[in-house]
């Protein structure tokens, strides 16, 4: 994750408001300025009753939250396939000077050979005595990016170049361009894996009507476009973690059942939902995802709902267009997307400069996950306010403001790292 990629996706948004925006005003950057907002209780079900044990949670309030966020912002995705093709195209023990393992990995997130190609980079730490831990995340800008590694196969999919769609395939020049931002040896040397995919292969990140991603291969006779609640592209891309996390359960080397899944941005917004609906990933990051990720869309700080679906009019299912300008209507807030979580350890990140991302509704969106996790018998937030910066607070949910920008950099590593020993380690 590069400057030139950690940019573009806030730059996108940044250039769009500087041309008037919808709206023609300028963002809320002002606590002054915050609209008065009530929160759903996410204890409280449909009914009016509220939840006070487990059971209930898991057999009533978790499915009726999760068939909301479902219907209203990210639509709903394929069943998993029965099957998920893949094939181990290269293996080496001896990358990275001897310290991992690397093999790559040729999928079709489909469940039938031939749909769709998505290519996997997984290193695993030669150093390990039986199966390890793994960080799965996307990437911006193709496998190669994430280290100095000469072997890693380029995209051969849809890629992005600056803040314009082109179709190009990668180039040399992309090699290594996010060692800074992946810290793969510092990973490997903790005793973690850490596996990658490019975004693009599962699904191209532009409004091209859904036809050149994964989407097609789901469509029914005559269809055309993924219906008002169908999913968008958050959503395949999160549907695309899962199907990765398919293929690691049948690699001996890799602990599945202790698979952490992290993102970056609109990519935090997608681990959080990925996991959200699939309860197999046993550790959940989310790293500046702001609107529609980590932070409260009834604040309107910074990026607003009909913002970026104005911007970005493929990440979410377009029924979530009716809350443009509309944030009170919502029947979901990001507090109980992230409550979706529970019981497992979830971390939302956020940096001092990112205030498009809105780090305040970052952390008060977890401090409203908090009770459920606690009725579910975690310490959930040890914080009832928000930390200063560069000051964690490490609970079954954690929480960082670190000073900065819009990226991952290498503290958010080293949280990272920390709380998956405190979770993930045996």
């Amino acid at each position: 994750m590069s400057g030139t990629t950690l940019w573009w996706p806030t730059c996108a948004a940044v250039a769009w408001l500087a041309a008037g925006g919808a709206e023609g005003e300028e963002p809320i950057y002002d606590e002054a300025r915050v609209p008065p907002y009530t929160l759903p209780d996410p204890l409280q079900l449909a009914n009016g009753s509220r939840v006070r044990d487990a059971e209930t949670w898991d057999n009533e309030r978790r499915p009726e939250l999760l068939k909301l966020f479902e219907t209203h912002v990210y639509g709903r995705s394929p069943a998993p396939p029965a099957w998920v093709p893949f094939d181990v195209v290269e293996s080496s023990a001896d990358a990275l000077g001897g310290l991992a393992t690397r093999k790559q990995i040729v999928f079709d997130p489909t469940g039938h050979r031939g749909h769709l190609e998505v290519d996997m980079l997984l290193y695993l730490p030669n150093a390990a005595h039986g199966p390890v831990p793994v960080f799965l995340a996307l990437n911006f800008e193709g496998n190669a990016c994430i280290c100095d590694d000469p072997t890693i196969r380029l995209p051969r999919s849809w890629m992005r170049e600056g803040n314009g769609v082109v179709d190009h395939r990668a180039t040399e020049a992309l090699r290594g361009v996010e060692t800074r931002h992946w810290q793969v040896e510092q990973v490997l040397s903790r005793g973690y894996g850490i596996a990658t995919i490019y975004y693009g292969d599962i699904d191209p990140d532009f409004d091209d009507g859904f036809q050149n991603g994964i989407h097609p291969f789901f469509y029914r006779a005559g269809q055309t476009a993924p219906e008002a609640d169908e999913w968008g592209s958050i959503g395949a891309w999160a549907y695309g973690l899962s199907r990765a996390l398919d293929v690691l359960e049948h690699d001996p080397k890799v602990d599945a059942k202790r698979v952490a899944v992290l993102g970056h941005s609109r990519l935090g917004k997608t681990a959080l939902w990925a996991g959200a609906q699939d309860e197999r990933f046993a550790l959940v990051i989310s790293n500046n995802s702001g609107c529609g990720g980590a932070a409260l869309s009834r604040r309107c700080f910074g990026e607003t709902v009909g913002r970026i679906n104005r911007a970005f009019p493929h990440w979410f299912c377009d029924n979530f267009s009716e809350y443009n300008e509309n944030e009170a209507a919502l029947p979901v807030d990001q507090h109980e997307l992230i409550a979706l979580i529970a019981p497992r350890p979830v971390y939302v990140a956020s940096a001092e400069e990112d205030k498009w991302a809105d780090p305040r509704g970052e952390f008060l969106a977890a401090l409203g996950a908090d009770p459920v996790y606690r009725l579910l018998g975690t310490d959930g937030l040890p914080a009832r306010e928000m930390p200063a910066v560069n000051e964690p607070v490490h609970g079954t949910i954690g929480y960082h403001i670190r000073s900065g920008g819009h990226e991952v950099a290498p503290y958010d590593w080293e949280q990272y790292l920390a709380f998956a020993d405190r979770h993930l380690q045996r």
